[in-house]
């Protein structure tokens, strides 16, 4: 399966691109489930700058999509049209230590570094990031959250770059938080944000990341290929109690399993395609509501178009 080739038209209206710009790109290995179909096009850009510059130059007509660590999606097996911009390398890894323990933190930095750089320099407030499985830049987009923290909580501002490759801040309020979600507008893409911390001991901010390291290793198959939490959990209860009620543990569809372990997580069990588990997660959700009467809100993203004949 592969797209049109359109590498060549884009860099001949970008003649001075210094990121990593590649056709048909497998998009698999940048996802936690390891299954999908390719990018049309593959964008790694070497610095905000350069983001500026290639989404300025670039046909308004061309669909962007932004992909992290890969951690909460699926990509789909038909591959996904349009320019796939991935925010990788050094530009984007920095940790900036900032007067009043704030530290400014690149986009693709993971959530767990910068909790562990914070309780390096005895910075409290942020050790929550060390149980969500993503980057700071997904995190802003889905107001990531785990143990009782979330980014809304400690969040500044955050820089990012416009479809028309303008440069913008957005502070928290213009975020419009809400659980596991962001009103930010949809075409600009983070690249940086500014978290606020406070004075903590750090031998014990080091204990309590130490405590969720080891919650999160005894009930999630965080040694598995999946996706993290699947669905949102409705107002007033839990997603896994629901599709656990349903009779969903343990569930398959193809080589997709509902995890044994912990059935808000879905897992590939080796050659799942993303269609098998889409589908297994839009089978559980058909029997939750069946079962239940609540309509399950998915939690991970999918983005792309489904396997072509």
């Amino acid at each position: 399966m592969s797209f049109p080739d359109i590498t060549g038209a884009i860099r001949a209206s970008a003649p001075q691109l210094r990121g990593r710009l590649s056709a048909n790109e497998p998009v698999a290995p940048f996802t936690w489930f390891r299954v999908g179909g390719p990018a049309q096009v593959f964008f790694a850009p070497a610095d905000e700058d350069d983001l500026s510059y290639f989404l300025s130059r670039l046909d308004p007509a061309i669909p962007v999509t932004v992909v992290g660590l890969g951690s909460n999606l699926i990509v789909r097996d038909g591959g996904v049209p349009g320019v796939v911009v991935r925010l990788g390398g050094k530009a984007f890894a920095d940790v900036v230590v900032e007067d009043q323990h704030r530290l400014r933190v690149g986009a693709g930095v993971p959530d767990m570094v910068v909790a562990r750089r914070a309780a390096e320099l005895g910075i409290d407030g942020l050790a929550f990031l060390r149980g969500i499985p993503g980057a700071i830049g997904g995190a802003l987009r889905m107001n990531a959250g785990a143990h009782g923290g979330e980014t809304k909580d400690v969040l500044i501002e955050a820089r990012g770059v416009a479809r028309t490759g303008e440069h913008v801040i957005l502070s928290n309020e213009g975020f419009g938080f809400s659980y596991r979600h962001s009103s930010a507008p949809h075409d600009v893409i983070f690249t940086q944000a500014l978290l606020q911390g406070r004075p903590g001991d750090k031998l014990a901010i080091v204990a309590e990341m130490d405590r969720i390291t080891a919650a999160r290793e005894a009930s999630q198959p965080i040694r598995e290929k999946t996706g993290g939490s699947t669905f949102k959990n409705p107002p007033g209860a839990k997603a896994w109690q629901l599709v656990d009620k349903a009779g969903c543990r343990g569930l398959v569809v193809g080589d997709a399993q509902v995890s044994e372990m912990h059935c808000n997580f879905l897992i590939n069990r080796g050659a799942a395609t993303a269609g098998d588990i889409e589908n297994l997660g839009e089978e559980v959700r058909r029997r939750v509501r069946e079962t239940c009467g609540v309509e399950l809100e998915w939690e991970i993203k999918r983005i792309g178009v489904g396997a072509r004949a």
